[in-house]
């Protein structure tokens, strides 16, 4: 860039208005930007779930939720439901009684369900992993007790938790539920 231009003063205040541009987009994105304290807060990293208690805006299927802030799409953590809304995918057996039972496990929370992270945070679609409590229960597992959903051992998560999700599986298996009724 020549001195010549450098000196224009047209040039200096457009220096100068491009950099308070920036500063106040800066200051206006601040709220909705993850401050020093709340990453170190959260080792899953930025955008990742916090544990606590969510409204569910909606019931997608069996295992994925949308949460009332955000819209945020969170999966449940250990476990695989057969499909009834995946694209260019039949809705397989088991799939709609799946997806009822999440649905009535959110109502009779009342639409609000305490969610936790263990482990992975986000899995390789950008759903947010958790594992979805109310009263003591443990929605994950009770899908996989009923037999509505397949325990996913394999995935980065607490081994107590697998060990809860494997012995589900393995009673819902014994008893010929569900999925396991064949």
């Amino acid at each position: 860039m020549s001195r010549k231009l450098r000196k224009d003063p047209r040039y200096q205040l457009l220096t100068i208005v491009v950099l308070l541009v920036f500063w106040g987009l800066g200051k206006w994105l601040e709220p909705y930007l993850p401050r020093q304290d709340q990453q170190a807060s959260n080792p899953a990293g930025p955008g990742a779930v916090e544990p606590g208690v969510y409204e569910i805006l909606r019931v997608v299927d069996g295992d994925t939720m949308l949460l009332k802030r955000n819209h945020l799409r969170v999966r449940l953590q250990g476990v695989d439901t057969p499909e009834t809304v995946k694209e260019d995918t039949p809705v397989q057996a088991w799939g709609p009684e799946a997806t009822a039972f999440t649905k009535r496990f959110v109502a009779d929370a009342g639409g609000r369900l305490k969610l936790t992270v263990d482990g992975e945070a986000v899995d390789q679609y950008g759903r947010h992993l958790v594992f979805a409590w109310h009263d003591g229960k443990l929605l994950n597992e009770e899908l996989v007790a009923a037999g509505l959903a397949r325990a996913k051992l394999a995935y980065d998560y607490g081994q107590s938790l697998k060990n809860r999700l494997r012995r589900a599986q393995e009673k819902a298996q014994a008893e010929r539920l569900g999925i396991w009724s064949r």
